[in-house]
């Protein structure tokens, strides 16, 4: 096997306990291409798809806006007229700022936040309010949205039997880098800080697949290991110029949480950033090397797009004026490893699963990765190009539910390794049922996103280990990668122009365009394919033969013939 699949494929093997894989990064881009390239795939890259304007929404809207001012008020009507929502019970203004989390989207509101939140209310936990941050000028957007609701929003929760809203109160305070850079560096070397954490996607970790080692000449890394880290481009710079002032200041490192969904997580920042460290200054990245932690962990919620529709609703249903409020399903999931530098939350005590080493974690990445999110991309093509708008659709459809349902079980499934307590056929059982879930109205487009950065993760590495194995049990994956390749044609099968939100758009496009229904030269980007795969011949056979039912007979067409 390639240097490119080995270690995903071998992590997620049945019986072979062996090191722990890495994860696959699309290219990074420079912050200040940011808009044009989607550098961090889970915030929205125009405003206007997500975030209306304070007065075209209050225009709409007679519930009042949620502030520390109107909250009581809000409560008291909620209870009156017997609202399901919950309220923050603990005092905001007498709290510890312990977390600095880059990167608050979506994502994040309905996750760590979550818990940190249920840990401040329901145990009365104090240390560990959240401070976020926006790095990039696009973030003014949740800046203004936060800010202007005393950092405030609201959570809902869509199930077929019902919805829910809860306003959380986690996040105390919000720093914009680009309006004060050295603000944030200051925060983060504050000795309240404990923790950083971050979602900030693959693509933000100057990651290369081929080589499992920091884009050390990318020119925004270049350009943080020249400058005086006044006002840095890069999340490592950041990073390392706060922990060298709290190095100067005798302090420990804070831990370094990695949030994204990506394998080994916390491995691969604490690689990326000690690589960093090294070409700035040994010294410090020995210190980091030495006392700094960096746990792995497995992060589970599906969380789509909000929309003007959301925050009407709950204006309506809830009473709740809110500009950027977070739509979510019930289910939420969590595996951190058990290493922090400087103490950690209780977060055992809020439902979080605490393991004592990587290796647990990655049994959970393994099935989440393989499973969820390989399910994910592979409807997100295909249902695409037949132009369904909603995963639940999809999965309301006989054909891509059976579609999905085998590709579950006759190819990801005999490859993922036991856990103790989980049984997998369940499990399986349960992603049907949240994909199903139409409340949440989670859009197909949300899905399509960043394709290089998540196939490579989700999907070719199952098929790698297929082909090491010598069972080739892959049609269905293989038709995955067909989809996203006719994707990347940039047209759909109305001939009508697809907007591909890819940091890799310029080179991949140009790529299928040429290549038409032949899998090459998609198949020669190397960052992306390893030879294992351009090598096997039944594995280019199957991808050539699907292409060439895509581009003739359509993607339902094709789609038929790789359900059985």
């Amino acid at each position: 096997m390639s240097m490119m699949w080995h270690g995903v494929a071998r992590a997620c093997a049945r019986t072979t306990p062996r090191a722990a894989p890495r994860a696959f990064a699309a290219t990074p881009r420079s912050f200040a291409t940011y808009n044009a390239s989607r550098h961090f795939v889970r915030q929205p890259q125009s405003q206007s798809l997500f975030h209306t304007s304070q007065s075209r929404f209050q225009s709409t809207i007679t519930a009042p806006a949620l502030s520390n001012q109107s909250l009581k008020a809000i409560e008291q009507a909620a209870r009156q007229k017997n609202r399901d929502v919950e309220f923050p019970n603990f005092d905001r203004s007498n709290v510890k700022e312990g977390i600095v989390h880059i990167g608050v989207g979506g994502f994040h509101r309905a996750h760590l936040a979550v818990y940190i939140d249920s840990l401040m209310k329901e145990h009365g936990d104090r240390n560990w309010a959240i401070c976020g941050v926006g790095l990039q000028p696009f973030d003014a957007g949740m800046r203004d949205a936060l800010v202007g609701q005393d950092c405030l929003y609201t959570l809902i929760e869509r199930a077929e039997k019902g919805s829910s809203a809860r306003v959380i109160g986690s996040i105390n305070s919000f720093l914009f880098a680009p309006d004060g850079p050295t603000k944030v560096i200051d925060k983060m070397a504050h000795p309240d800080t404990k923790i950083v954490s971050m979602t900030i996607t693959e693509s933000g970790y100057y990651y290369n697949e081929n080589t499992h080692e920091l884009e050390i000449e990318h020119p925004d890394i270049v350009a943080d290991l020249k400058s005086d880290l006044q006002s840095p481009r890069t999340t490592f710079g950041f990073l390392f110029a706060a922990l060298e002032k709290r190095h100067a200041a005798g302090l420990k490192p804070f831990t370094v949480l990695s949030c994204d969904n990506m394998q080994k997580n916390g491995s691969i920042t604490r690689h990326m950033l000690l690589s960093f460290a090294r070409a700035r200054n040994a010294k410090i990245a020995d210190w980091i090397e030495a006392q700094g932690q960096f746990p792995n962990s497995m992060v589970d919620r599906i969380t789509p797009r909000t929309t003007d529709n959301d925050k009407t609703a709950l204006a309506e249903t809830f009473g709740i004026q809110d500009s950027w409020p977070v739509v979510t399903e019930p289910f939420t999931q969590w595996v951190i490893e058990d290493s922090f530098a400087d103490g950690r939350p209780a977060f055992e005590k809020v439902g979080v699963q605490v393991v004592s080493n990587v290796h647990e974690v990655e049994k959970f990445e393994c099935h989440k990765l393989r499973l969820l999110n390989a399910s994910h991309s592979a409807v997100a093509y295909a249902a695409y190009l037949s132009g369904i708008e909603y995963v639940h659709e999809v999965f309301e459809n006989p054909l891509y539910y059976k579609f999905i349902y085998n590709m579950m079980h006759k190819e990801v499934k005999p490859l993922m390794p036991a856990i103790d307590g989980v049984d997998i056929d369940k499990y399986c059982d349960t992603l049907l049922e949240r994909f199903a879930n139409p409340t949440i109205m989670d859009q197909i487009g949300r899905l399509t996103i960043n394709g290089s950065g998540k196939l490579p993760q989700f999907i070719m590495p199952t098929i790698a280990e297929q082909i090491m194995a010598g069972t080739h049990d892959f049609k269905r994956l293989v038709f995955v990668t067909a989809t996203w390749f006719r994707f990347l044609n940039g047209k759909d099968e109305q001939g009508k122009p697809i907007f591909i939100d890819d940091p890799m758009v310029e080179d991949l496009q140009a790529r299928a365009i040429k290549g038409g229904a032949k899998p090459f030269p998609l198949l020669d980007v190397k960052s992306l394919f390893g030879d294992d795969l351009r090598g096997d011949k039944i594995f280019v056979e199957e991808l050539t033969k699907a292409m060439e039912g895509l581009y003739r007979d359509g993607t339902m067409a094709t789609l038929a013939k790789y359900v059985d």
